[in-house]
């Protein structure tokens, strides 16, 4: 019933949005709160019920410890927050690291001590994060609004509550006693269901249909020609993208259509001219958190040039860790805090690069550090970068030599081969084609959002209907988002 399958528009959807907008006139904001609210917890319950053990205690945890706070005052308040903060990292590490501790202690120390079996609560970086920053905030006295309904709602929301948005307090919990919360708008719940038609269609037409392509040649090849590797590359690049951002394009085209605004997660971030710009604009809640609850606290940029750059790395080198629990993730998010360091250095330097040039440098790092983020292990990283430098060879495929009569003479005069049939990734039409669809479609001037505002309503309405219908017919295809994972 989750996003990834259709029948949630159908079934679980129209209840909630029925009993919401019911309860809210009929009995206010305090119902319409709790209704949502336990909407919310059926809907985490519905992918595993058992990991409500694990959500309830940890709301009323912190619940609990931001009111001990609230009075408190030095030493006391600042332990408060250090027991609060210390409780949700050990619960986070705990499911999410204890393997990969594990694993990593046997191959240093050459023990073999037993791996843990624990499975990983739905979504549990994202409460957690959500919950660090409300600490946080409560013991930095920012904190106005306690109600403790409201905040059960803002850690359980359940557009966001498996993969973000990272919601921040302040802009959303007084959303939901705000006078217009319960209030019908249809302009409001015509932007959000249009919306949440966009965010299906990249979903499921084109994130899941370059992953049927691209995955056999990360998981499965033993080694991959140039066109391969590049295919492999790019086709991931995307599928992360359409995956993740249409993800965020429904769940803000939900909070719209119960009258609530989540905060923007995606501006176009295939634009980007550099790779600070990139994280102004990819994944912009957990830039946000990243900045002010750790590079901020870390010193930030106030304690010179050098110690601002160890900053940088440090904090993409646990963002990168956040991820995931593996090296893969720790040496993406080292790439990252490199290629930041870079652009502080290049910065002081004082040149502009030409736009284009900009934008392809940019792009070309964000495709090939995505390929550490997807591969199992180093070995299949190292395989996917050797192709790309053409170091496994340059094998063409054969639908490319039937297409131009002549080229396969010309190409194996200096040693480039021909692979039978498709090779480890789809046919190279099919593949070029998505891959050339989704380069344009990340590069539409403006957002989704500014989509759907902006263009013609019975254009966008006549177009979300085919988009759904593609979407349904391409059901079977369908996978779980790849955030759930993180």
């Amino acid at each position: 019933m989750l996003f990834h399958s259709p029948d949630f528009l159908f079934g679980f959807l129209p209840v909630v949005l029925a009993g919401y907008y019911g309860l809210s006139r009929m009995g206010g904001a305090p119902w319409s709160i709790l209704w949502l609210l336990a909407a919310s917890l059926v809907f985490y319950a519905w992918w595993d019920w058992r990991y409500l053990a694990v959500l309830l205690p940890s709301i009323l945890f912190n619940f609990r410890m931001g009111e001990a706070m609230v009075p408190a005052k030095g030493r006391v308040r600042k332990r408060l927050l250090i027991v609060g903060l210390a409780g949700n990292l050990a619960a986070l590490g705990f499911f999410k690291y204890s393997a990969f501790l594990v694993v990593t202690l046997n191959a240093a120390t050459g023990v073999t001590y037993p791996i843990p079996d624990i499975g990983l609560p739905l979504g549990i970086s994202f409460f957690t994060f959500t919950q660090i920053a409300y600490l946080v905030d409560v013991y930095a006295g920012k904190v106005r609004d306690r109600d403790p309904l409201s905040y059960g709602l803002f850690v359980t929301f359940f557009p966001h509550l498996i993969a973000g948005p990272i919601l921040h307090h302040a802009e959303m919990m007084p959303q939901f006693r705000h006078p217009n919360a319960g209030r019908w708008t249809p302009d409001l719940f015509r932007e959000g269901f249009l919306l949440l038609l966009l965010g299906l269609f990249k979903k499921v037409v084109l994130a899941d249909s370059l992953a049927a392509g691209i995955g056999p040649a990360f998981d499965g090849a033993p080694d991959l020609s140039f066109v391969e590797a590049w295919f492999a590359s790019l086709g991931y690049t995307f599928q992360l993208y359409f995956d993740f951002s249409g993800y965020s394009d429904m769940a803000i085209a939900l909070g719209l259509m119960v009258n609530i605004r989540l905060p923007l997660n995606f501006n176009s971030p295939y634009r980007a001219l550099s790779i600070q710009d990139f994280w102004q604009r990819w994944h912009m809640t957990l830039s946000r958190f990243l900045r002010d609850y750790l590079y901020v606290p870390l010193g930030g940029n106030r304690q010179g040039p050098a110690r601002t750059l160890a900053n940088l790395f440090v904090v993409f080198l646990l963002g990168g860790l956040w991820h995931g629990a593996g090296w893969t993730f720790v040496a993406w998010g080292a790439m990252h805090g490199a290629a930041m360091v870079v652009h502080r250095l290049w910065q002081r330097i004082g040149l502009v690069l030409p736009t284009f040039v900009a934008w392809l440098l940019t792009f070309m790092f964000v495709n090939g550090a995505w390929v550490m983020f997807r591969a199992q292990n180093w070995d299949a990283a190292i395989k996917v970068y050797k192709g790309m430098l053409g170091l496994s060879g340059f094998k063409l495929p054969s639908q490319l030599l039937g297409l131009v009569p002549g080229l396969g003479r010309v190409f194996d005069g200096v040693g480039v081969l021909a692979w039978a049939g498709g090779g480890t990734v789809m046919g190279l039409v099919e593949t070029a084609l998505l891959i050339m669809t989704a380069m344009g479609v990340a590069s539409l001037p403006g957002n989704s959002q500014h989509l759907v505002k902006t263009r013609s309503v019975v254009w966008i309405c006549a177009a979300g209907f085919g988009l759904v219908a593609q979407a349904v017919l391409f059901h079977q295809a369908a996978s779980p988002f790849l955030y759930f994972r993180f």
